[in-house]
């Protein structure tokens, strides 16, 4: 375990994980328009593909993947979907007037009340969902573990860079969640609600079209 590159890998993972992105701006987005809670939920969704993913790496579904051309095309498709579909959810509520979607807030927290788990499920699904459709994930995390793993590393030294990186994973988007629910930054956003959520549209649309594009020109 002394060869393991811990910190090559716990670098050019953090670089990515808290960089722009549409995890990162799935957060924010939740965090400030549904409060702290439904944000931790959809982080904690992203968190757990993330793992999923790294165990992937480090046990060799990345190989499988790229074996098999189609079932990473296939996983990449439904995550360009999936992001023009959030742009299209982000879309409407630019487009809401902001009386209405003062009184339509209102309404919500009284029927977040009143059902709070579903809500909560749904947005740990949301998360779960953005990060298990996003393959280039296991490639970028398997590119790390050949450079910072030994070639003739154990079991143990494996599960023990998936769980640095589960934890500084975890630090990331739950901070992220945290961060970004904030009643500072909530009363700003409602504020500046249409202007957000026209960002959050374009950048959605503009990710899931780029990796649609991208797929059918090569």
């Amino acid at each position: 375990m002394q060869d393991i590159q811990y910190g090559l890998i716990l670098m050019g993972a953090f670089i990515a994980m808290a960089s722009p992105g549409p995890a990162t701006l799935a957060i924010a987005s939740t965090s400030m328009n549904r409060g702290r809670k439904q944000g931790l939920a959809l982080a904690s969704g992203i968190l757990t593909g993330s793992l999923f993913w790294s165990l992937s790496a480090a046990f060799g579904l990345g190989a499988l993947l790229y074996a098999n051309v189609w079932l990473f095309e296939a996983i990449g498709y439904v995550g360009a979907v999936y992001l023009l579909f959030l742009a299209y959810k982000s879309g409407r509520e630019a487009l809401k007037k902001t009386a209405d979607h003062q009184g339509d807030s209102q309404q919500d927290r009284a029927q977040q009340r009143a059902s709070m788990e579903p809500l909560i499920r749904s947005s740990y699904l949301k998360g779960l969902a953005i990060h298990l459709t996003n393959p280039k994930a296991i490639l970028f995390l398997g590119s790390l573990f050949a450079l910072g793993l030994p070639s003739d590393v154990t079991t143990q030294g494996l599960l023990s860079v998936v769980a640095v990186l589960f934890i500084q994973s975890a630090c990331v988007n739950l901070g992220y969640a945290i961060l970004f629910s904030n009643d500072t930054l909530r009363q700003g956003y409602f504020k500046m609600r249409r202007t957000f959520e026209a960002f959050f549209t374009v950048f959605f649309a503009f990710a899931g079209m780029k990796i649609l594009l991208s797929k059918l020109t090569s």
